[in-house]
């Protein structure tokens, strides 16, 4: 498997020598050093580093850690946190960077480094490409007397909660006064603990902690999705609770299931809680990216608002949300961004607005979804090896000349009653293919309709 370099880290297999190799880690660690001596000259850097529960996170984490202090620069290690917690961290701390030791939704045998600026927000496209520009140029160590050092720190998840709780809109007493029953599906990673914890600080009494063990075993496929979910799925057909929460394995993607077992669909875990921002603020302005539901942009655009769409990545999306002065946004895929948090895929954040929000409603999670609009998704992975993606394409424009044309990130072509995205994963070597309609029938046509024409070409 070969290494892929994006917005979204260094990510690779370990124990592959295409993969992320102990070489790799050091070489790339190294080019990050190098870029924050550039944008911090003279003056002393320190680093966050924090990692999720992937058996070989400790290893990867103590290399980078080991690697920067050879250059001078000091770590602070966060341990075992989620992505928003260590994107907080940097803030509270007033670090110069950040690196979250995470391959996120890939299976176990993955891991990455994901890469923080002194905002604790991803770096830009161009910030990576100048941190990529220097991996393998020769780097000079510091002498014995100018070490970094590494010191730990195991309270940035209280930051993390108490920031979440002084967030506008989130409503500790009227949830507390609800006594809700929750379950969470932990993954066996750092999210599961953490959103507990956030939960008993909300007042929450009655959880149920599936797969909480920090041990790096994912008991299912780690994406938050229907399918992957089963246990939590059969929990709450129980009818013994009143929502379940799954996250995945660094804690940034959120996913809800209803009272009744029924999935509320990792879409809309962002249209739920901007539904809630946006009736109480007199700031109607919501971003997601290219991939996500139109029901954000349907729903802001019934309240008046404004609705933009950004490139897949979350800082694409952050980079637009400060453009264009969102109140809230964020991805389909489960990820909540609420600046007055902070600017980050947060799955803490989103369910304090999800239960804020459940709670104001006063009825059952099952009818809070029937008040949101309705789409049907289909998200599918293609494999287009040694395929020129540029031409392949420019000719599916040629072929589809009634649809509107979006080319910000690959290819989207949006009809009025569906749409459908083709781009480049930027965490796995495939081309991901997602299609939305209002009804299976029509998604179905939509996607057969282009792949058999990406077959033809």
């Amino acid at each position: 498997m070969s290494l892929i370099a994006s917005i979204s880290g260094i990510r690779g297999t370990i124990g592959d020598a295409d993969g992320l190799t102990p070489q790799r880690i050091v070489a790339y660690s190294l080019a990050y050093g190098s870029w924050l001596k550039e944008q911090f000259k003279d003056q002393e850097i320190q680093v966050a580093i924090g990692r999720d529960s992937r058996i070989s996170g400790l290893a990867v984490s103590s290399l980078v850690s080991s690697t920067l202090n050879f250059f001078g620069i000091n770590v602070i290690d966060l341990g075992l946190v989620t992505t928003p917690t260590v994107q907080i961290a940097v803030l509270g701390l007033q670090a110069q960077g950040g690196i979250v030791v995470t391959a996120s939704h890939n299976p176990e045998n993955w891991n990455a480094l994901k890469f923080l600026n002194s905002l604790g927000e991803f770096l830009s496209p161009n910030n990576v490409k100048e941190v990529l520009d220097l991996v393998g140029q020769e780097t000079n160590t510091v002498t014995e007397e100018n070490f970094g050092e590494t010191t730990g720190n195991n309270n940035m998840l209280s930051l993390h909660i108490k920031r979440v709780l002084a967030a506008p809109l989130v409503n500790r007493d009227k949830i507390a006064q609800k006594n809700f029953r929750v379950v969470i599906d932990g993954i066996n990673s750092v999210g599961g603990p953490a959103l507990k914890e956030l939960l008993e600080a909300l007042g929450i009494k009655d959880v149920l902690l599936l797969n909480g063990e920090l041990n790096g075993k994912f008991n299912h496929s780690p994406e938050p999705l229907a399918k992957n979910l089963i246990q939590l799925y059969e929990t709450m057909t129980r009818g013994e609770f009143d929502v379940g929460f799954a996250v995945d394995p660094d804690g940034d993607r959120l996913a809800i299931f209803c009272e009744d077992g029924s999935f509320f669909g990792e879409e809309y875990t962002l249209v739920a809680t901007a539904k809630y921002i946006l009736e109480h603020s007199d700031n109607k302005v919501s971003v997601s990216n290219l991939s996500s539901s139109r029901a954000l942009r349907d729903m802001t655009k019934g309240m008046g608002g404004k609705y933009f769409s950004a490139p897949v990545g979350e800082i694409n999306v952050v980079e637009k949300m400060k453009e264009v002065g969102a109140i809230i946004g964020g991805e389909g895929s489960g990820g909540v961004i609420y600046p007055a948090c902070h600017y980050g895929r947060d799955a803490l954040i989103g369910v304090a607005l999800f239960l804020s929000y459940l709670a104001e409603f006063s009825g059952s999670c099952s009818s809070l979804r029937k008040k949101l609009p309705n789409y049907v998704m289909i998200k599918e992975k293609i494999q287009l090896e040694g395929q020129d993606l540029k031409v392949i394409f420019a000719k599916l424009q040629q072929n589809f000349p009634e649809a509107s044309i979006d080319t910000q990130d690959g290819l989207k072509l949006d009809w009025e009653k569906g749409w459908v995205h083709l781009r480049a994963s930027n965490t796995e070597p495939v081309v991901r293919i997602y299609a939305e309609a209002e009804s299976e029938e029509e998604v179905d046509k939509l996607v057969n309709l282009v792949k058999n024409k990406v077959n033809e070409l």
